[in-house]
């Protein structure tokens, strides 16, 4: 069966909000941020997609579905944060700590009852820990500044999807 019209407008309409909201992420965390803190492009770059993943990552189909999903993407960022934080620190990149952190990264968010949490601070783990092996930056920055476009790309994903409810579907207020 064919999407009617209204689907379809509002289909365009939801992705369009979607795709400026992530231009907006990529360009708060890849450009404006920079110049707070100097970084590398490279870096910079990833922090971009990074942010614009996130903003991706709590878009859904309700403002309280986003909520709940941008609480799980920084309970997960966070668990991520002070374990790589703590670990890279003191030592490098080795391939027993990235098996080792993801492990612990996941036991930590199922430890404490949140068990969807546990996947994202795995997937943020293994980003964080391959990343400050390649970055020109101190590898442990890399937690900081990677939880720095987390947030950027939550706040913008959240309230992209408190708009959204505004815009695109004033009936549901």
């Amino acid at each position: 069966m064919p999407p009617t019209p209204v689907r379809v407008r509002l289909a365009l309409a939801e992705s369009t909000v979607l795709g400026l909201a992530c231009l907006l992420a990529f360009w708060l965390a890849s450009g404006v941020f920079t110049h707070v803190y100097l970084d590398s492009r490279d870096s910079d770059l990833l922090g971009g997609m990074w942010a614009a993943l996130a903003t991706i990552f709590v878009s859904r189909a309700s403002f309280q579905e986003s909520l709940a999903a941008g609480v799980s993407r920084m309970s997960g960022t966070l668990i991520s944060f002070v374990i790589c934080l703590v670990y890279l620190v003191f030592l490098p990149f080795h391939l027993w700590a990235f098996a080792l952190l993801i492990g612990i990264s996941s036991a930590v968010g199922l430890l404490i009852g949140r068990p969807g949490d546990a996947t994202t601070a795995a997937i943020t783990t293994a980003v964080v820990l391959v990343v400050s092996t390649i970055s020109p930056v101190e590898p442990w920055q890399q937690p900081i500044l990677r939880f720095i476009d987390t947030v950027i790309g939550v706040v913008i994903g959240v309230g992209t999807a408190w708009l959204s409810l505004k815009l695109v579907h004033p009936h549901l207020r």
